[in-house]
């Protein structure tokens, strides 16, 4: 009985330690020279947000549609904004019509002027000729030829002349102060202008954001919110999948990362499509250890430690194949740890 027993004790030993060997050493069959791991299709994915709060107009597109870069998505109902357009619209105009009034009042200030600068040279004038007469009339006074009277009225009237330049010269300097005014009362205007100008290019802007389009290439994955539906700023309404990015994250022991180079053909077998191999490139190796045991003492403890490893499908493939690859897809990936792109008959790529 305990021969028997032995017995059956050594072709378990023997069959757990050929199974061990296969798996090891054979590694599925496709040679020393491949490795392989787990992973699911991936890809990057993008919320579709409205950068306001506000209403849902219409969701233009369903759920799997593949849209291009640049294509219009949703529309936000935008009756609000295109009120406050009208009415930074009228700003507008009211400030473009301040600026015609105050350039107006500019050249009327700057007649005002004018003639005021002319009465100044009259008067200047005035007082030239009065001041030129009473030098003769003090000269004749001296030798007996003018009287008394005729000297002081002459002196009055120099004065009087001289009192007219004072107030000509006051009266230019009024105008020339209106003027000033007048030109600043423009450059308030003309801010009023570039102000308005701003509001209707903000409110411009806004529309423009009510039209939300695709950030990138890719498929809608999820509607989040429908028609007519409230959402605040940034709150996604769409969901975006971008499969020009289409890879799979997996990760392999120590011994073999330390020969998986970037840039190394893979290949990722799909459960859904076994036999048919998607060409793939390793774009990414984690310099880090993901995962490793409580203690690394030993070879067997050291091999524990896995690294993260990305292959990003082929970008051909994704091309000639929108429609069938998606994410979530679970498979295996194969990489050469050779760099060789010489690959067993079950992993050549498919069209």
């Amino acid at each position: 009985m305990n021969k028997w027993v032995a017995g059956i004790v050594v072709l378990v030993a023997l069959g757990g330690a050929t199974w061990l060997g296969i798996n090891r050493f054979d590694n599925g069959g496709h040679g020393a020279n491949f490795a392989s791991g787990n992973g699911r299709i991936e890809a990057i994915e993008v919320d579709i947000a409205s950068k306001m709060p506000g209403r849902i107009g219409n969701v233009l597109v369903a759920e799997g549609d593949y849209v291009q870069a640049g294509q219009p998505l949703v529309s936000m109902d935008v009756m609000t904004l295109r009120a406050q357009r009208d009415e930074a619209q009228a700003r507008l105009q009211q400030a473009r019509q301040a600026v015609a009034s105050a350039n107006a009042q500019v050249a009327v200030r700057q007649s005002d002027l004018a003639a005021a600068q002319a009465m100044e040279v009259m008067r200047r004038n005035d007082q030239d000729s009065a001041a030129r007469r009473l030098e003769r009339t003090r000269i004749l006074s001296k030798e007996g030829a003018a009287s008394v009277q005729e000297l002081e009225d002459d002196q009055a009237r120099v004065n009087s002349a001289q009192a007219s330049v004072n107030a000509a010269s006051a009266q230019v300097n009024a105008a020339r102060a209106a003027v000033d005014a007048a030109q600043a009362e423009v450059a308030a205007a003309e801010s009023m202008v570039q102000a308005a100008q701003a509001s209707v290019a903000r409110v411009d802007a806004e529309l423009a954001d009510s039209e939300i389009d695709a950030p990138r290439s890719g498929r809608i994955q999820f509607i989040i919110a429908r028609e007519s539906e409230v959402v605040g700023a940034g709150a996604p309404i769409l969901n975006l999948v971008d499969l020009d990015d289409a890879h799979m994250t997996f990760f392999l022991p120590e011994m073999e990362t330390g020969q998986v180079r970037v840039g190394a053909p893979a290949r990722i077998v799909l459960d859904a499509f076994p036999d048919r191999p998607l060409p793939a490139k390793v774009t990414y190796v984690s310099s880090t250890a993901q995962f490793t045991p409580k203690t690394v003492e030993t070879a067997d403890e050291r091999q524990k430690m896995m690294f993260r490893i990305k292959a990003n499908v082929d970008p051909d493939y994704i091309d000639a194949h929108r429609q069938v690859l998606k994410t979530g897809l679970p498979g295996v990936t194969w990489v050469s740890l050779d760099g060789s792109d010489t690959w067993p008959e079950s992993l050549q790529a498919r069209p």
